[in-house]
């Protein structure tokens, strides 16, 4: 009798234990905009409830599937939206691991291609897994259970100006078509990896505004100076909105934020992915001091790890 009642016991015990991790892990009605500490590289997630979008995911896939498992729920393991900003490997290479192990509905790319052997890699995985591919240009918007994505960058007459001689007017004519979409992308006629560029890579980063109800932050991969007008212009056009949240460029590289962008996005808080100690002395000293003259409040991924901002639509807050 001793022991069934220790059996009973043991059992009740255990299951409080799983309800009460059932009830941590069950997302609550908020929205999470959750910078992974993934050294030096970007990967960002936003989660809605049981609905995500992974922008990038940086240089090591055992740190993006760490963030994935402490953001996610425990039992959620589909992303609705990858977004790769642009096809180097601190971005790119932890979504070998990502693919392998969740399955992806949509995968947002252009169509450069990169000379690793990690960019075939990953290429194939995408091909393999049933996602839909995307190449998005400015005008794409995308809008996933409030999670809204709003393209600025690139532009289709930056493709044509920029891009290998052998853009076709099929590609062209594939990327307007999505370009004027604004409904869920469960398939796409996208492709990767088939064009090549004289120009830094950086300068193709897609730059997407991503919005929850009240809540937008600015998105800007490893854009360079040189497309800051195009991006600038693009703010302006897209109507008359703040930014709370920008995503320091090039991980607070002196060539990838400017003053210009700054004053026209006019954000509260600035995002600094980075490794800690790393040899290219990110963040720069100069970008900081902008940031500071513009007081915009820094958080970094070397000083605080995953830097989580949370929101109800209307207000935000740091977690």
């Amino acid at each position: 009798m001793q022991i069934r009642w220790k059996f009973i016991l043991a059992f009740l015990s255990l299951a409080a234990f799983l309800s009460w991790l059932a009830v941590l892990a069950f997302p609550d009605r908020k929205f999470h905009l959750i910078a992974c500490d993934v050294g030096q590289g970007d990967s960002i997630l936003a989660s809605y409830g049981e609905t995500q979008v992974l922008i990038d995911g940086g240089p090591d896939g055992g740190k993006v599937l760490e963030c994935l498992g402490r953001h996610m729920p425990l039992w959620d393991k589909t992303i609705e939206v990858v977004l790769l900003t642009h096809q180097q490997k601190d971005h790119f290479r932890g979504l070998i691991d990502v693919f392998e192990n969740y399955k992806v509905e949509s995968f947002l790319a252009t169509s450069l291609t990169s000379s690793s052997q990690e960019w075939e890699v990953l290429k194939n995985m995408v091909g393999g897994s049933g996602a839909g591919v995307i190449n998005p240009v400015l005008g794409l918007e995308v809008e996933y259970n409030l999670i809204h994505l709003d393209i600025l960058h690139p532009s289709e007459q930056f493709w044509v100006e920029n891009a290998s001689e052998n853009l076709t007017e099929n590609l062209l004519g594939s990327i307007d078509s999505q370009a004027k979409s604004s409904e869920k992308l469960n398939g796409g006629s996208g492709v990767l990896g088939a064009y090549t560029t004289s120009r830094d890579m950086n300068d193709f980063s897609l730059v997407v505004i991503l919005s929850f109800k009240d809540f937008d932050a600015l998105l800007t991969g490893d854009m360079g100076p040189g497309i800051s007008d195009e991006v600038i212009k693009a703010i302006g056009e897209s109507g008359n909105r703040s930014i709370e949240y920008i995503k320091i460029p090039h991980h607070g590289s002196k060539n990838g934020l400017t003053e210009e962008l700054l004053r026209i996005a006019k954000p509260q808080l600035g995002i600094i992915s980075v490794g800690k100690n790393n040899s290219y002395g990110h963040p720069h000293k100069e970008v900081i001091e902008l940031l500071n003259k513009e007081n915009v409040r820094v958080l970094r991924t070397d000083e605080m790890g995953d830097v989580e901002v949370v929101s109800d639509g209307k207000t935000f807050w740091l977690k």
